[in-house]
């Protein structure tokens, strides 16, 4: 007898920020299709690496199946009139396979090299929720007015139109209880990070990487009310170390990280054992969290190779 099939499906990304020649990009997409892995992303910062969307837009060209996606682009970088444009193109040159995914902004960094103002966290949320409404709009059928705090668009029908209707699987990352709320509400795919809460500054205060994430799940699924049982649910490990002496690096990993070493081996971000152990800590992570889509930083991607294997669209 064959047993259901889980709701909530395991699948990998691979996310990658470096700046590889193409040939190189072109086999490292080849190598995600081959291996399993569902899709490829790039982030979007101004340091050193190549800009997502042409990326993508070669890492469809190389490959058949593996969709492309972004994690996640900043919504202050661009004017959501010129970003809809420029993700509807690459889902049409893709065909249907790009992954929308959308972020606030939060680096710093990008803000004071660019010049961009950095807004207080309250305008930069209000923003990108706006951003969010004009581009499914313009993604949509007709002409679109909008008349908002921050953008105003008067008759225009975006062009080209996506081929995924009405418009690609949208991922909104985030991690505090305003951005949860929004992606619980408005996406497809709710990418969870960790919370502030959980870094050592904190002190006393500080909250254990497993609290946090209880607590975060639970806005998630308060938030989202009937539509959580179709929602996919996101993280991205920071370590993935496959070894038999997990005991060794989850003692090295709790000195730098000043956690007590059981919290670093509950720590939804933190990836430590053989590749049965993974596989079963995976499986417990999507017990407690329904965390079934992990993106793995491309320097874990031979380690993941074989969970894949095992687990993909388990």
């Amino acid at each position: 007898m064959v047993g259901m099939a889980h709701p909530r499906p395991f699948r990998f990304g691979i996310s990658s920020v470096a700046t590889p020649s193409a040939g190189a990009w072109r086999d490292l997409a080849r190598k995600c299709e081959d291996l399993g892995f569902s899709t490829l992303l790039g982030a979007d910062h101004f340091n050193d690496q190549i800009a997502p969307l042409p990326a993508l837009a070669m890492a469809a060209e190389a490959t058949t199946t593996l969709r492309v996606g972004t994690l996640v682009l900043g919504n202050d970088f661009k004017h959501p009139v010129m970003l809809a444009k420029e993700l509807a193109t690459l889902d049409v040159l893709s065909g249907g396979r790009l992954e929308w995914g959308m972020g606030a902004g939060w680096l710093p960094s990008d803000y004071e090299t660019s010049g961009i103002p950095m807004d207080v966290p309250g305008v930069r949320v209000s923003r990108f929720d706006e951003s969010i409404t004009v581009m499914k709009h313009l993604f949509g059928d007709g002409p679109t007015t909008f008349r908002g705090e921050h953008y105003q668009i008067t008759k225009l029908n975006g062009t080209p139109k996506p081929l995924q209707r009405p418009y690609p699987r949208l991922l909104i990352g985030g991690a505090g209880d305003r951005m949860l709320g929004i992606a619980a509400r408005r996406a497809a795919i709710v990418g969870v990070a960790p919370a502030i809460s959980t870094a050592a500054i904190w002190g006393a205060g500080r909250e254990m990487p497993a609290v946090a994430a209880d607590r975060q799940l639970a806005r998630v699924r308060s938030a989202a009310g009937d539509r959580y049982a179709k929602l996919e649910i996101s993280m991205v490990p920071t370590a993935l170390i496959v070894t038999d002496r997990p005991g060794e690096e989850i003692a090295r990993i709790a000195d730098v990280t000043e956690l007590p070493p059981d919290e670093v081996a509950a720590s939804p971000y933190l990836l430590i054992g053989s590749v049965d152990g993974i596989i079963d800590a995976l499986e417990e992570r999507r017990a407690r969290w329904d965390v079934s889509y992990w993106t793995i930083p491309v320097s874990f991607i031979d380690e993941a190779a074989p969970i894949v294997a095992r687990l993909a669209g388990r």
